[in-house]
């Protein structure tokens, strides 16, 4: 499957019953793609049990930020999850709170969706999120380009 390549998205929603405030929490993804244009739906792939599919799996309100080429240390940054919370992972990234979802979507994506869960589909090792799109913004449509991820590294098209 690594020859395929695959747009890289942030996957982000805010969990309530983390702290006194509530938690961030977000994840790199390249399984993500268009389901249904009428009625608008997306489906991510998230690894069983990780903390996003746990967290989905109760919080149905969830946002993605399409990445753009030049934003491949936000990928690298919440790929490497596991490694440090998700509170020091957002803490100097341009976001804005979607108003649909209250999820961070990241500033500078090429576009930013705000979905609600409609199906979950056990699948193997992941678990497969099926969303209604409520909202969708292009902040930069006009960048050079999505980034990608390709035989084991993040790339560009042009």
């Amino acid at each position: 499957m690594s020859r395929l390549a695959a747009g890289v998205v942030l996957v982000t929603a805010h969990d309530p019953d983390e702290g006194p405030r509530g938690e961030d929490v977000g994840m790199t993804a390249t399984s993500f793609l268009s389901v249904s244009l009428d009625p608008p739906l997306v489906l991510v792939s998230l690894r069983e049990g990780s903390r996003m599919d746990d967290l989905l799996a109760e919080q149905p309100l969830w946002g993605v930020s399409i990445l753009a080429e030049g934003q491949r240390q936000v990928a690298g940054r919440f790929a490497m999850k596991g490694r440090v919370s998700d509170r020091l992972l957002f803490a100097d990234l341009p976001t804005t709170r979607g108003g649909a979802s209250g999820a961070l979507l990241v500033d500078g994506a090429l576009a930013t969706l705000e979905c609600r869960t409609e199906q979950r589909v056990a699948a193997g090792d992941h678990t497969l999120v099926v969303a209604r799109v409520l909202s969708v913004a292009f902040p930069h449509a006009d960048a050079a380009g999505p980034l990608t991820y390709f035989r084991g590294n993040y790339r560009h098209l042009s």
